[in-house]
């Protein structure tokens, strides 16, 4: 861990270099990975990882979010009202209806109101009783205010509000569990960029392996042909041999040229993608350490398509919109159900609210749709169809992944023979090559066989190259559609693994 550290570092002072000579002044540095370095850096700086995690995150809220709605709402509301009129009570009918019965009725047993004489009397004579009602009373009524405002045309209140869901037919819980189950995807959704990472840079990493392979093939090939040619003048100058000769080794000369001019373009460009990958500075020039490798056996198909049924990352997301679908199916059911909350306000403060309002109340609510056209028992039927349809897409998705893991085992196989039929081919041209020089410095054949020989021997390098590239790239996808992209290491370092790199001939 230490030493990836140190790595790390190491590749972060180098593109701090690029930065700090950037202005007037570039460099080009040479970076040495192997492929296991090459991905610890991929993970340090590529920005599809940090998209991931980011997206990762915000799931995992939305998940605590989802939680929250198991628990009360509470808050504040403010609000200023403005009417066009007063609320009143007017109770003027009521007064004029008792007036009477205070001016012209007759009362009896009113208490003695004086203290001096209401212990002797202590009930006054209905005579007196009478006067003292007419007296007393009627003017407490006449002056009395019959007419109430309940409630100011202007007014203002701060509450507190209270909201708890009791039951509304089961959607809080669907909601989590597909809060869960989009948590889970994203995972998935993690793990397939992760694949198609080690893909792409199993590709573009031993991609340089191979351009660079073919540097030193067709270095080789212009050394020889350049040495066929002074080989060719000298036996000229000698008048061992026809100028057309020396013409043909001339040409052969500017070819083997060319081709080591367009290698070396070709190497340039695989080492720009793969400095892209590794989120590198643009001259970084990377000298891949790890060499093109192949197996001569691994695990049988059936392995790997038994694999991918459990581990596949994109069938896992398939996996998942089926359970998101089903739980859209239980949540427009739920429609059906009541929904039932619990509900409370306290008045915190007020301005001009009317005196007869209640600082607080609690209570009980339920809202329940018992017609809405057809619109519920369509949606539940829509929802239904989409859990088939997400069904049969699944299926669609296990077989496409099953026919393309038997087809890249097949390809695998195909480069393995390829490989062990180009060894026989490699030995033979190289022999072949040998006995036409040979025979062309004793004077028993012409120049054009032994050009012949060599760009034969240089087709056979290459094309053994090329496919034990293909062989590498095509098992890192077959990992990859396995959902075992992380074992790609374990193999390139398995017990008996075959690695190859061109030796330069001097």
């Amino acid at each position: 861990m230490n030493n990836c550290k140190i790595f790390i570092v190491n590749v972060l002072i180098i593109q701090l270099l690029h930065v700090s000579l950037g202005n007037g002044q570039e460099i080009s540095s040479s970076l040495k990975l192997t492929f296991d370095q090459a991905w610890k850096v991929t993970n340090q700086n590529s920005h599809i990882i940090k998209q991931v995690q980011y997206q990762q995150q915000e799931k995992d809220q939305a998940a605590k979010a989802a939680k929250g709605l198991y628990m009360p709402n509470v808050g504040l509301t403010a609000s200023y009202m403005v009417m066009s009129d007063k609320i009143h009570l007017d109770l003027t009918p009521v007064r004029d209806a008792i007036i009477p019965l205070y001016k012209y009725g007759t009362f009896t047993g009113v208490p003695n109101p004086d203290p001096a004489t209401n212990q002797v009397l202590p009930i006054l004579p209905d005579n007196l009783s009478t006067q003292a009602m007419h007296t007393a009373g009627l003017a407490k009524v006449e002056s009395g205010e019959w007419d109430q405002t309940i409630q100011k045309e202007k007014f203002g209140v701060v509450a507190a509000t209270f909201q708890w869901p009791i039951f509304v037919g089961g959607k809080i819980g669907v909601a989590n569990k597909v809060a869960k189950i989009e948590q889970n995807e994203v995972g998935e959704v993690s793990r397939q960029k992760m694949g198609e990472l080690m893909s792409e840079l199993a590709e573009r990493y031993y991609g340089l392996c191979l351009a660079k392979q073919a540097v030193r093939v067709r270095q080789d090939v212009y050394k020889g042909m350049e040495q066929h040619l002074r080989d060719a003048e000298k036996m000229q100058k000698q008048g061992l041999i026809a100028n057309a000769e020396v013409l043909h080794a001339k040409l052969y000369y500017a070819q083997a040229e060319r081709e080591l001019s367009k290698a070396k373009r070709t190497a340039d460009i695989v080492n720009q993608a793969l400095g892209n990958t590794l989120v590198l500075e643009k001259d970084t020039v990377i000298d891949p350490l790890s060499q093109l490798f192949y197996l001569d056996s691994i695990e049988s198909a059936g392995y790997f398509k038994m694999l991918a049924t459990k581990n596949n990352p994109q069938l896992l997301q398939v996996e998942s919109k089926k359970l998101l679908a089903d739980q859209a199916y239980k949540a427009q059911k739920a429609d059906y159900y009541p929904a039932v909350a619990l509900t409370g306000m306290y008045n915190v403060v007020n301005k001009d609210l009317s005196p007869y309002a209640p600082d607080w109340l609690v209570g009980i609510g339920m809202k329940w749709t018992l017609f809405d056209g057809v619109a519920r028992s369509r949606k539940v039927k829509a929802a239904y169809l989409k859990t088939n349809q997400v069904e049969e897409f699944r299926q669609k998705a296990n077989a496409d992944i099953a026919t393309m893991i038997e087809k890249l085992y097949n390809e695998l196989n195909m480069y393995r023979e390829q490989l062990s039929e180009l060894e026989s081919a490699q030995n033979f041209a190289e022999e072949y090559l040998r006995v036409r020089k040979k025979a062309f410095n004793e004077e028993m054949t012409n120049a054009t066989e032994v050009v012949d020989a060599s760009l034969a021997l240089a087709g056979v390098r290459i094309e053994r190259l090329q496919a034990m590239y293909g062989y590498d790239l095509t098992l890192a996808r077959l990992l990859q559609y396995a959902g075992i992209s992380e074992e790609y290491l374990a193999y390139s370092q398995r017990k008996g693994v075959k690695i190859e790199s061109y030796k330069f001939e001097n």
